[in-house]
Parts: structure tokens; sequence; C-alpha cells
């Protein structure tokens, strides 16, 4: 459950990070209060939600088994463990 959260987690730093990167290499301070504007900020917010919604409807659509199938849990023969499938 946790990779999923740092998985979103990170998809939404991403234009945090593209910023400060931005920053790095036109030499501004990083950490100047004046390079981070209130509209730039509220801006990357906006695309960082945006980034991380179409994430989690990629990861709705793509993931998964397909429509139909039938799932046959996981369970023990012959003393040992034999996964679920997907058929």
């Amino acid at each position: 459950m946790i990779r999923p959260v740092l998985t979103e987690l990170g998809i939404f730093l991403i234009p945090f990070a593209l910023y400060a990167c931005f920053l790095l290499a036109s030499r501004s301070g990083v950490f100047d209060r004046t390079s981070w504007p209130a509209h730039i900020v509220i801006k990357l917010a906006i695309g960082a939600l945006l980034l991380t919604i179409l994430s989690l409807i990629l990861l709705a659509h793509f993931s998964g088994a397909p429509p139909n199938s039938t799932y046959t849990p996981a369970h023990i023969e012959n003393g040992r463990l034999v996964p679920g499938v997907d058929k």
C-alpha cells in the first residue's frame, strides 16, 4: 500500500522539482521567497493535481485483470502454496 502512495506523491512533486531545476539553471535562488510567488505555486499545484488525476485514471484503466475474467484464489496443493491466478 505504501508503494502506490509514494508513487502518486512522487508524481505530484514532479512540477515543483522541474521548477526548482529551472531556478537552478537560471541561477535564481531556489530558497529565496521571491522565486516562489503565489501565482507560480498555484499553477504548479494545479499542474501537479492534473498529473496525479491522470496517473490514477491510467492506473485504473490499464491495470488489473481483463473484464469477465475469473479469479482463482491462492490455495494449498500437495502441501505447497499455489498463488492466485486470473483466467
